[in-house]
């Protein structure tokens, strides 16, 4: 066991540049191609000894993050435990930046970041391709949450393919209240009833845009196959992608399952001509600008 007092690990969050979604699956999950990109907004969780297993959370909206054994961050640490006979007596500080329930992995980042957190205060060592093994039976976007950087995302998501990407320019608007996930598959399902869902494949459009780190050419392939189910549940959202748009995006799409919506812009002074914009408008709660790639979760 380690003499450790306590490790803090810095986690990002993740924009979806393309989402394909396949037909629901037996098992109800979905098979996607799904091409993460990490941004520079984090969380932060950190793991201190203690008596039992406990949760806090500070940030905006650290009333909405659940405290009890539901949290992410909770089940890490207790499946780390687990698979190594011991007892999860840790407790875990989450500092939240992303959005909550927001569709940029939020939770799953702080799953994964949890993980590497007990591992380190536990002194364990565990092998990366363990902590992955991990972080996808905890959840399809965890294991992205760990690697970050740029990843083509196969299976549920959670099957990771590193592809190359230069760096790019975003604005992030935060919606009032969130999305569940669960309940944007449910309406792509009901959207689709009855349609030829074909097999989801990655864009090579895509792929070569952000390997050039042309931010034209990646505005003209973004794409996401919830769209319009997270639109149908919240048509509002229609009114922040026009802000985003008419004040100078490159290209604009809701983020994962929403409700956050992501503005690709060609620099930093556009992002911030965008995010003035945006917070100007009435049409989202927030703002946040950030770029793309940057590390998955890392120890501070």
């Amino acid at each position: 066991m380690s003499s450790v007092t306590g490790v803090t690990v810095r986690v990002p969050a993740k924009v979806n540049v393309q989402l394909a979604v396949g037909a629901a699956r037996p098992d109800g999950f979905h098979d996607l191609a799904n091409v993460f990109l990490a941004v520079s907004l984090h969380d932060e969780v950190t793991a201190t000894p203690a008596e039992s297993l406990t949760v806090t959370c500070a940030g905006p909206d650290a009333d909405q993050v659940p405290l009890d054994r539901t949290n992410l961050a909770a089940r890490a640490a207790e499946m780390l435990a687990a698979r190594n006979g011991l007892t999860p007596s840790v407790h875990l500080h989450i500092d939240k930046r992303i959005p909550v329930a927001g569709g940029m992995a939020g939770g799953s980042a702080d799953g994964a970041a949890a993980l590497l957190a007990c591992d380190a205060l536990w002194g364990l060592g565990t092998p990366v391709a363990e902590l992955l093994s991990l972080c996808a039976e905890l959840g399809s976007d965890v294991p992205f949450s760990l690697v970050g950087g740029a990843a083509l995302g196969t299976g549920r998501g959670e099957i990771l393919t590193p592809v190359e990407a230069g760096t790019f320019h975003w604005v992030f608007a935060v919606a009032d209240g969130g999305l569940s996930t669960p309940a944007v598959f449910r309406e792509f399902d009901r959207l689709t009833a009855g349609v030829e869902v074909p097999a989801p494949q990655a864009s090579p459009e895509l792929l070569a845009a952000l390997a050039s780190g042309d931010p034209d050419a990646l505005a003209v392939t973004l794409a996401n196959g919830l769209q319009p189910a997270a639109l149908s549940l919240r048509p509002s959202l229609a009114d922040t992608l026009a802000a985003g748009t008419d004040a100078g995006a490159l290209a604009a799409l809701v983020s994962g399952s929403g409700p956050t919506t992501a503005f690709l812009v060609r620099d930093a002074e556009s992002a911030a001509k965008v995010a003035a914009a945006l917070d100007a408008s009435a049409t989202c709660r927030s703002t946040h600008v950030a770029t793309s790639p940057t590390p998955g979760a890392t120890r501070l």
